[in-house]
């Protein structure tokens, strides 16, 4: 399933107990930094059609457009805790960047330091989102799902 949008869009798609916003990384190839847990910072260099999906479980829009709108126009670097961060149970809000964005809900925080991973709702868990010129590529088809301006 091909969903289309401007790179002044974001694109929420709504699960049972949470949702997904993404935006593109726009305008411009960009470079990510990742603070690891090790006290090593890590580059990602991203293209201008990349995509940022964010995960939210309070289905909080102002939220996740927060983060997006960090990650995008702030270049807020991504700071990764591990398992047993005392942080990891806090975090209602989580992000992934790149060109393509795996949803699971089976996954413990601060194990998957890989990008292309993202916690999510059980509803969305396995859906795969994959950037396109003009939007992102789904692997299946998805009903709940709404554009609104970034």
């Amino acid at each position: 399933m091909d969903i289309n949008f401007k790179n002044d869009e974001i694109l929420f798609l709504e699960g049972e107990t949470g949702i997904v916003g993404v935006i593109k990384v726009a305008y411009e190839n960009k470079m990510l930094f990742i603070a690891t847990q090790d006290n090593e910072e890590i580059v990602q260099f991203l293209e201008s059609d990349d995509i940022i999906a964010v995960s939210n479980f309070k289905k909080d829009k102002r939220a996740i457009r927060s983060q997006a709108y960090l990650s995008r126009e702030e270049s807020s670097p991504i700071v990764i805790l591990n398992k047993d961060h005392p942080s990891t149970k806090r975090l209602e809000t989580v992000l992934s960047i790149g060109d393509q964005v795996n949803l699971n809900c089976n996954i413990t925080p601060g194990t998957h330091p890989e990008q292309n991973v993202l916690c999510s709702c059980d509803s969305l868990s396995g859906l795969e989102i994959i950037k396109t010129p003009t939007g992102v590529r789904l692997n299946k088809e998805i009903e709940n799902y709404s554009i609104e301006e970034f």
